[in-house]
């Protein structure tokens, strides 16, 4: 599968491969590429340094572009401009990126994996539980790796919730947690020793439970 690329535009260069570092751990198959600082090594961005990161991260998806302070979004616009298939996103820069990788990951198009990073702005889980489904189907889990529903963790949760035809809701005491977002996972808060509960509706409800099921028993392979 061809998948959307992701290029982290920021006046750092350490800061642009931190936050490549970080989305790369929760999209193993996603082309995410730094261009960060000045040619010279200093503070600042380069247009030649986006362009080619824009080049290396297009696979033939297209790519999403994520910067961190306004004249980064200067460059970036300016090399944006000069290629085909590439769209800058306004997001938080990790929150942003991680989120679209996860998207991106999971096979969605550059819009959708855009508006992924657009939502990481307002992460947070719901603090009242949604109303559920009749054909609501769930199970009680209790984590049993140390940190819990952490970054790598979350995000694996999220592509495997993704690839179910299935509504899955994750929740932690009073939050509750959409099963597909990487974001909205981590900020349910759930350590090792909590119990989850873990619902799901649609016609692969039972599937996506014994995955959930399947992935905590593995300790998230970590």
């Amino acid at each position: 599968m061809t998948r959307v690329g992701l290029v982290v535009v920021s006046h750092s260069a350490r800061l642009a491969d931190g936050v490549v570092e970080v989305a790369a751990q929760m999209a193993p198959d996603v082309r995410v590429v730094a261009a960060g600082g000045t040619e010279d090594g200093g503070i600042g961005t380069d247009f030649d340094a986006v362009s080619a990161a824009l080049g290396e991260a297009d696979g033939g998806a297209g790519v999403v572009v994520l910067y961190d302070l306004g004249s980064a979004r200067m460059v970036a616009e300016m090399a944006v401009e000069s290629a085909s298939g590439a769209v800058l996103v306004d997001a938080p820069l990790v929150e942003g990126a991680v989120a679209a990788a996860v998207a991106a990951q999971n096979g969605a198009g550059t819009a959708e994996v855009a508006d992924a990073a657009r939502a990481a702005a307002n992460p947070e889980a719901e603090e009242e539980p949604a109303p559920e489904a009749e054909d609501e189907e769930e199970v009680r889990v209790t984590l049993t790796n140390e940190i819990g529903l952490h970054a790598r963790p979350a995000a694996l949760v999220a592509r495997r919730m993704s690839e179910v035809d299935a509504k899955v809701t994750v929740r932690f005491n009073d939050t509750i947690a959409d099963g597909r977002s990487v974001l909205a996972l981590m900020a349910l808060r759930a350590r090792g020793g909590d119990e989850v509960r873990v619902s799901a509706s649609g016609p692969h409800a039972a599937e996506a439970l014994r995955a959930f099921q399947d992935l905590a028993a593995r300790d998230f392979d970590e």
